[in-house]
């Protein structure tokens, strides 16, 4: 009987031992899957595509520039464009309707990242959505164009880099190349939020220099000719703020301008050296745009967010002179500059 008893308690526990046993196996395997599990999670974050939406305003070669840049800033940090990235290029030609469009269809796309080039690309998209990060190049002042609470500290999804070129230094290097001049003529688009912010500080520069200021604004590319024509005989040189509308059009101006012996002066590099703009002290939109795509690579990366990112800016400038339509023109080109004929 105590045989058959002790028999049945060593079974007992065989049995409850191999249910242990069983229970720990499933929880091993359990645990294993989890681990897999999350294994396979990171994975999938690491080799997640993130989508990326450029809004470009115009096509002219700043804005072209600030776009390259914007790329090769991306790919500097290991974010390249049919790999870990998908960047949709658009442009909206100039025109507002087209703007919107693009704009929308980027936020019901539900892009990750938003590349907008020019003041009035960003204020539309910007408009469109609050709460995917938005990334800006050739744009003055982010806070007058009410993109930002601050410059410092942006405080919403915008951020990015400013083209800042003060005025006083087209006027300087004009007053150095046509030294008797009297009377400048500001040549913009009236709409435009950078094109003001800069007209009102050359003209503000200009009284200082005992210069007076004749405006000679348009809405569109359409009426630049017109409004050109009525600056000649009334001026001594043309003054153009970083303004998308002018700069795309810049040589046809210039087919006005260097045959009037008009000279036309502009902070940007590109209508100088082939647009036919006379001359101009310039930074570096590529690079800007580089920036901006390094700035970019930290949002995705989740290393930093737009509110909190200050407004990118650019010190050094460079000094430009378009040899050949000086040399139509007449002027003389002073030996201190004669390092800057392009």
């Amino acid at each position: 009987m105590r045989k058959g008893w002790v028999n049945g308690m060593l079974k007992n526990l065989r049995q409850k031992k191999m249910i242990a046993l069983a229970i720990g196996a499933v929880l091993a395997v359990g645990v294993i899957a989890g681990c897999g599990g999350e294994k396979k999670e990171a994975g999938a974050e690491k080799s997640k595509v993130y989508q990326i939406g450029v809004l470009q305003m115009v096509q002219h070669g700043a804005l072209d520039d600030s776009n390259k840049g914007f790329v090769d800033g991306l790919a500097s940090r290991g974010y390249k464009n049919g790999e870990n990235i998908k960047i949709d290029q658009q442009n909206a030609q100039g025109d507002q309707a087209n703007l919107k469009t693009i704009s929308q269809r980027f936020v019901n796309n539900k892009v990750d990242l938003i590349f907008a080039i020019a003041t009035p690309a960003a204020q539309i998209v910007a408009n469109e959505t609050k709460t995917i990060p938005i990334v800006g190049a050739a744009i003055v002042d982010y806070k007058t164009a009410k993109l930002v609470q601050s410059n410092e500290k942006p405080g919403g999804n915008v951020t990015g880099t400013t083209n800042h070129n003060p005025p006083k230094r087209q006027i300087d290097l004009a007053l150095k190349l046509v030294p008797k001049a009297k009377t400048v003529g500001a040549l913009y688009t009236s709409s435009e939020v950078n094109s003001q912010i800069q007209v009102k500080a050359m003209k503000e520069y200009a009284a200082e220099k005992g210069l007076t200021v004749i405006e000679a604004t348009v809405s569109n590319v359409n009426d630049i000719q017109q409004a050109v024509q009525s600056l000649l005989g009334k001026v001594d040189f043309i003054y153009c703020p970083t303004d998308n509308n002018i700069v795309s059009a810049m040589s046809n101006i210039a087919k006005i301008t260097v045959p009037a012996k008009m000279p036309v002066f502009i902070g940007d590099e590109a209508p100088i050296k082939t647009g036919g703009a006379t001359a101009g002290i310039s930074v570096n939109f590529y690079k800007l745009g580089f920036q901006a795509g390094e700035m970019a690579a930290d949002i995705l990366s989740g290393k930093s967010k737009p509110a909190d990112m200050p407004i990118g800016s650019q010190e050094d400038v460079k000094v430009i002179i378009n040899q050949e339509a000086s040399k139509a023109i007449g002027l003389v080109i002073p030996e201190e500059l004669r390092k800057a004929v392009e």
